[in-house]
């Protein structure tokens, strides 16, 4: 639980600095790919690689981040496992600005959390 504390402390951080932001949501599986296809998302101790046959690796603070990640209804779902715990399954709404890009769970109505593509 301190973990998930932690990492949605440094969620809020990230997210006062892109608010103002203009992100346009992604509707479809070969824009977002093309979006992530070669990139680290990275925000404050979170790096991570999204691939496009649908894996997901990285770190989250110092604990090792897996998943596995489909494209379904215009949603990026996923299921995630950060430093041993199950972070469940979870259907998001991707939206990109320049060089950032943002998810928000729950099909676009929970929290949102903007990650640097680099």
């Amino acid at each position: 639980m301190l973990k998930l504390l932690s990492l949605a402390g440094a969620a809020a951080f990230s997210l006062a600095s892109t608010a103002q932001a203009d992100f346009q949501k992604v509707e479809s599986k070969s824009v977002f790919v093309s979006t992530i296809n070669g990139k680290t998302l990275t925000r404050p101790l979170v790096k991570l690689q999204v691939t496009p046959s649908g894996s997901i690796s990285g770190t989250g603070a110092v604990w090792d981040v897996t998943g596995e990640w489909s494209w379904r209804d215009g949603f990026f779902c996923r299921s995630l496992n950060w430093g041993g715990d199950d972070l469940g399954y979870n259907c998001q709404e991707v939206a990109v600005t320049g060089s950032k890009i943002r998810f928000t769970s729950d099909k676009g109505t929970g929290q949102s959390a903007d990650f640097s593509l680099r």
